[in-house]
């Protein structure tokens, strides 16, 4: 079973940055150039310096890293961030409107400290994506020379009887601690719940329900490959240490019952296929999928609203000569035919990778080498880099989204999803609370 602790979290001072909203940002991984320099400018306090520190003119490969950690150092002892005083979870709101869409949802759940365990068929924690050595490799360095999470993991949890939401909705009713807007207009709030005191019966009945059975990892994979990476590391030279602090991390606990949460498709784009690949794909398709003529506008009505259950072997297939929606026949895709168990088998990617592999011979090698396939969450994207030719794009193969049941599936069969198979939204903000490894 997992273990969850209360910490005392990292926070900024309300005092210092009084407008919260200037400081805080996304998490790293959806962070590009041109946001960077915003948020570098926005606030020289950004909690950009330390979760994706720019690079410099002349700066070695680790400068960057090692500023990040000086600055850490300098916002501590300047009065930037203060420590909380007492071990408490973070109760976390946020409010928002689903992409394309107009409905609003809101989504609770709680920061605190996740026992690091290797991953394995007795373990608490289960993945449910493969990684990338790259975005290891910078999150290790960025770890070792901070010493502290500055974005959490996002876990998910399963409690049928309610008890973890009714406690959630509890706290909430209170003033919030913080109360701030990102960019894209989504709410953020944060509760600060001690583990003694008034709140020590609810913080302690949070804890052992998220704590009842395996959770599985939703998003932030690198960062807990690499927490176990450096704890590992930490453990070589401390080896007597009692408890560490450094074999946690930091995790945003979401239940997956009582409130729907929000996965985001990602289309692909595939290119070179050119006039030969097009025909042979066209004339492939009928002996996998169901076919329905559809334009633009259809395509966008169908796929564009991020709010499909998904999961039914639907797709959106544009290409220079017109549109069309396409239903796999199972019957098509024999059972047993991709490696993995059922769970992974039944997933919209895995159909989807098996007919690029017949129609295009794409494998996932060929995938994996990102020449072939290229990606976005976009509906009008994916169909305009098609029409306009970008970088070869010939087809666009639109996806609904992969249901979280479907995720905790196959990660509880011990299989991972093709890259790209998941963007749950909103994102959690990076600043609002970071742990350091440190009681």
């Amino acid at each position: 079973m997992p273990e969850i602790r209360p910490f005392r979290a990292l926070r900024y001072d309300p005092e210092v940055a009084t407008d919260l909203a200037l400081v805080v940002a996304p998490p790293y991984d959806v962070i590009g150039p041109e946001l960077q320099r915003r948020l570098l400018d926005r606030h020289p306090r950004n909690v950009v310096r330390l979760d994706l520190p720019p690079v410099e003119p002349g700066d070695d490969p680790d400068e960057r890293y090692r500023r990040a950690a000086r600055t850490l150092a300098a916002w501590r002892s300047d009065g930037t961030f203060h420590k909380d005083p007492r071990p408490a979870i973070y109760v976390y709101e946020q409010v928002y409107r689903v992409p394309g869409s107009g409905i609003e949802r809101t989504q609770r759940g709680f920061f605190a400290r996740l026992r690091l365990e290797a991953f394995g068929p007795e373990s608490g924690v289960l993945p449910h994506e493969r990684t990338l050595a790259a975005p290891r490799e910078d999150r290790y360095r960025l770890l070792r020379a901070t010493g502290v999470n500055t974005s959490p993991v996002v876990g998910l949890y399963d409690d049928a009887s309610g008890g973890a939401s009714a406690i959630l909705a509890s706290i909430a009713a209170r003033r919030p601690d913080i109360d701030v807007t990102d960019d894209d207009g989504v709410v953020h709030r944060l509760w600060v719940a001690p583990a003694d005191g008034d709140n020590a019966d609810h913080v302690a009945e949070l804890v052992r329900i998220a704590a009842g059975g395996a959770v599985t990892i939703a998003d932030g994979h690198h960062r807990y490959e690499t927490a176990l990476r450096y704890r590992d590391e930490r453990r070589m030279s401390r080896s007597c240490e009692e408890d560490p602090a450094f074999d946690y991390l930091l995790m945003l606990f979401l239940e997956t019952t009582a409130e729907p949460l929000t996965v985001l498709p990602t289309h692909r784009v595939v290119r070179g296929l050119g006039a030969g690949g097009l025909a042979s794909l066209h004339e492939g398709l009928p002996n996998l999928f169901d076919i329905a003529p559809a334009n633009r506008q259809g395509l966008d009505a169908a796929f564009g609203g991020g709010l499909a259950a998904g999961g039914e072997g639907r797709f959106g297939l544009w290409t220079r000569t017109g549109g069309s929606i396409l239903t796999a026949r199972r019957d098509a895709f024999p059972a047993g035919e991709a490696p993995g168990g059922a769970a992974l088998g039944e997933l919209d990617v895995t159909l989807l990778g098996s007919a690029l592999e017949r129609l295009a011979g794409i494998d996932a090698a060929a995938i994996a080498g990102g020449q072939r396939v290229a990606y976005t969450k976009s509906v009008a994207e994916a169909l305009d880099w098609v029409d306009r030719g970008v970088d070869g794009a010939d087809a666009a193969f639109l996806l609904e989204p992969t249901p979280v049941a479907s995720i905790s599936a196959v990660a509880r069969e011990g299989d991972v999803m093709p890259q790209k198979s998941t963007y749950f939204y909103p994102k959690a903000l990076t600043g609002l609370v970071i742990n350091p490894h440190e009681w």
